[in-house]
């Protein structure tokens, strides 16, 4: 018998579920399944048993069940092409929802699976969506492997028939919806049933009927317990099962007391009890969660769908005709026209003959991948060839192409240090589990009702969401200033990398020139053949000068073109209908740039078939707005220019920063990175404003980079943000909002910091009420909300921004 007892107190080792019927042994550790002992020595034999170092009994129990052939459909290719993302043979990418992920233990072990299968090459989850992205060698390991693995561990992937067919599953927040309703329901009828015990107006012939409506507020009162409540239960289960108390635990706590006492006093007939209190917390609770989320949702939305990649793409809209639209209103069946170095937005077939297609944004591999026509070509895929034009076979999936910007190939190798407030986070629930006790205590010799008042309230008034979220909902309505002012960040972490920044390097050309006023040929009379070769070549790159000559020679016929080579920063080449031509800058032509004196601007030389036949010389202005950024800029951080052109506009780039500023030419995209690297060595807080093309090493290189665009498809994934050229003079208030936003962290911080030590110096006196202090929790959460947004649009609208 005393051995029964100790087997049914036996927590596994794995899980921490009580091992009731068969104890499982293995190197002095019981597990309470043979699926829990299977994952232990897994983990063993891999040497990832620290695992159990960062929460005890962290694990999953995959309750190991013979799922042999269960996921045989896998392996079909049909099924697989619904659930890939990318495949070229050697690495393919897949996306899992994994609803069991609850906590660091669960991460860590996730992103370790690359030594549990060797056919794995690296893993990402992401905890808020509760989802895992795995790249894979399908040479060495399938799909269904790797399904298989994942149930092993506990971590069965959400393959439902709605993902298979793309459909949208339903939101959580409908369920919330109807749980507010019930909620709500409930609370206002036992008010209103209890309303003649608010006033004491009962009459004495009335007890029965008293007794009678506190019975029946009871009876009602249950749906909202069990129903309405039941997140908040499951919440604080998980929490204590993961060894881990999360905020939802003293919730929990506040209202099973306040039931049990009113059950207690309607009971033995000792009072109605404070079941109206107990349906108003978790009313108000759900209706404070439900605007939360709502903020989360909209906040989310703003980051993985609506704005961040403002790039426009081209279309085939007839034989010799092409449109811009935005990357949003792009359709299945739709024709893109991709140029060199573009980004290739969504799936699609090749209808051109072959395109050699850079994947390093997807797999961090940057050999160009040689794809003929009719096969796929994945969202992701940079075209580094000439131009080609795609048939677009699955939507746009703006989350997809943010979460690849987001890749840690692309990080600059911050650190994450533990904050204030992460620490908060941690003890805050100790704390406050401690004051409510302490309270409780004091109270209890003079006055019950007074010490279950301090018990209670103080754990439901806490609002530590406020505090820890102060920065999200700063950061979040920044962020959506941002993107209606064109500018777009890559995360939320770049808005403090703004805030640091004290030197700027300035891009000349496609950064703070743009507008091309004219365009003339200087050197030997080019006639309409050679005309056309121009046209044919230049059309297929995407550099400014080259969008501005296609725009010049738009009037020509465009000729088949073969070996197009780009070398960005330098100039193109290629044979049309079989003769050489290269178009770029002196060194690449192999010309002297001083041997033509009479125009002073931007050159570009022109060489076909070994012969230099002269240079279009390029007329342009600065940037609407460029004078009064550069004077913004200055006032707030040091500048530089850089540029790949010659020193023809430095007076008048001296006119508008002043003589002193460091200005260099002829400029190599290694040159522009080395530059970067140097001012940071000076211990410079350095960002980049470039184009996104010629200036990617100079982008990867500073804390923050950020491309301008110009309705075209230049995006870089080395790139922290994206400026669309429209919006370019708007560039130093975006940095001065960018530090508001950082005082107005602060501030916030500081007013939900008040409110914490005001509610809870109320609540520990036993005088506030528990329904008053469920209506203070939320509120104070919206309020930080409104806080929040009200100064960042405030800040926004002193800047004269769009808010």
């Amino acid at each position: 018998m005393e051995s029964a007892r100790q087997q049914t107190q036996t927590v596994c080792y794995h899980c921490g579920e009580v091992c009731k019927e068969d104890l499982v042994m293995t190197d002095d550790h019981a597990f309470c399944c043979d699926g829990c002992k299977v994952v232990y020595e897994l983990l063993k034999e891999n040497n990832l048993c620290s695992y159990y170092s960062i929460d005890q009994h962290a694990g999953i129990s995959p309750k190991l069940k013979n799922f042999q052939g269960r996921f045989n459909y896998l392996d079909d290719p049909v099924v697989q092409q619904k659930l890939i993302r990318f495949n070229d043979g050697e690495t393919t990418v897949v996306v899992f929802s994994l609803p069991q992920m609850h906590c660091s233990s669960c991460v860590w072990l996730l992103e370790h699976l690359y030594k549990l299968d060797e056919g794995i090459s690296q893993s990402r989850t992401e905890f808020l969506r509760k989802e895992i992205t795995i790249h894979y060698n399908p040479q060495v390991t399938t799909m269904r492997k790797v399904v298989e693995l994942l149930t092993t561990l506990g971590y069965e992937p959400l393959l439902s028939l709605d993902n298979l067919s793309g459909k949208e599953q339903k939101s959580p927040q409908r369920v919330r919806v109807y749980r507010i309703a019930v909620a709500g329901f409930c609370f206002a009828n036992i008010m209103m049933l209890s309303f003649p015990e608010y006033f004491h107006i009962t009459e004495e012939g009335d007890h029965q009927l008293q007794t009678f409506f506190s019975y029946l507020n009871l009876a009602i009162s249950l749906p909202v317990l069990i129903y309405s409540g039941g997140e908040f239960f499951q919440s604080a289960w998980q929490s204590l099962r993961a060894k881990f108390l999360n905020i939802d635990v003293p919730l929990v706590l506040s209202i099973l007391i306040t039931f049990v006492r009113s059950v207690y006093e309607i009971v033995s007939g000792t009072g109605a009890g404070y079941l109206d209190s107990m349906s108003g917390i978790i009313f108000f609770m759900l209706v404070g969660r439900y605007f939360q989320e709502k903020t989360h949702h909209a906040l989310q939305f703003d980051r993985n769908y609506k704005s961040f990649f403002p790039i426009s793409i081209m279309l085939r809209k007839g034989k010799e005709t092409e449109e811009s639209i935005p990357l949003t209103n792009l359709s299945v069946g739709d024709v893109m026209v991709i140029h060199s170095q573009e980004l290739v937005p969504a799936d699609s077939k090749l209808l051109s003959d072959e395109a050699h297609v850079d994947y390093s944004f997807v797999t961090g591999e940057s050999a160009p991948v040689k794809i003929r026509k009719g096969e796929l070509i994945y969202a992701g895929g940079k075209q580094t060839g000439g131009a080609i034009e795609c048939e677009v076979l699955r939507e746009v999936s703006q989350s997809y192409l943010t979460g690849l910007w987001n890749r840690d190939a692309f990080n600059k190798g911050e650190k994450v240090h533990t904050t204030f407030i992460d620490r908060l986070a941690r003890n805050f629930t100790i704390f406050l589990l401690a004051l409510s006790v302490g309270g409780f205590f004091y109270w209890l010799p003079t006055d019950m009702t007074r010490g279950l008042n301090a018990l209670t309230t103080v754990l439901i008034v806490a609002c530590p969401c406020a505090l820890l979220l102060s920065a999200t909902f700063t950061n979040g309505a920044i962020m959506r200033i941002f993107s209606r002012n064109k500018f777009y960040l890559k995360n939320p972490a770049v808005i403090e990398s703004l805030a640091k920044v004290d030197h700027i390097v300035l891009d000349k050309t496609g950064t703070i020139t743009n507008n091309v006023i004219k365009v003339k040929f200087y050197g030997d009379e080019l006639g309409e053949v050679e005309l056309e070769k121009v046209y044919s070549l230049v059309r297929h790159s995407n550099h400014p000068l080259s969008k501005s000559l296609t725009s010049h020679l738009s009037f020509c016929d465009a000729r088949p073109v073969t070996d197009y080579v780009e070398i960005p920063g330098s100039g193109l080449s290629g044979r049309v209908d079989g003769i050489e031509v290269k178009i770029g800058n002196a060194a690449f032509c192999d010309v002297d740039d001083q041997s033509k004196t009479s125009f002073h601007g931007a050159r570009v030389h022109v060489v076909i078939l070994g012969h230099y036949a002269g240079y279009f010389g390029f007329e342009r202005s600065f940037r609407t707005g460029a004078p009064e950024v550069i004077d913004g800029m200055k006032s707030a951080a040091s500048l530089s220019f850089l540029s790949g052109d010659n020193e023809a506009e430095r007076e008048s780039l001296q006119k508008l920063a002043g003589a002193n500023t460091p200005m260099f030419f002829h400029q190599t995209p290694e040159n522009k990175m080395d530059y970067v690297k140097s001012l940071q060595d000076d211990g410079a807080f350095v960002a980049m404003v470039g184009d996104g093309l010629n200036d990617s090493g100079a982008l990867q290189q500073s804390q923050v980079g950020i491309a301008v665009s110009d309705d075209v498809n230049n995006f870089s994934p080395a790139c922290d943000a994206i400026l669309e050229g429209s919006a370019f003079g708007n560039l130093d208030r975006l940095f001065q909002l960018a530090k508001h936003a950082q005082r107005i962290i602060l501030a916030s911080f500081g007013l939900s910091l008040l409110y914490n030590v005001v509610g809870l110096s109320f609540a520990v006196t036993g005088t506030l009420s528990p329904v008053v202090a469920a209506i203070l929790m939320p509120i104070s959460s919206i309020s930080i909300i409104l806080f929040t947004n009200g100064l960042s649009h405030l800040s926004a609208l002193k800047l004269k921004l769009n808010h």
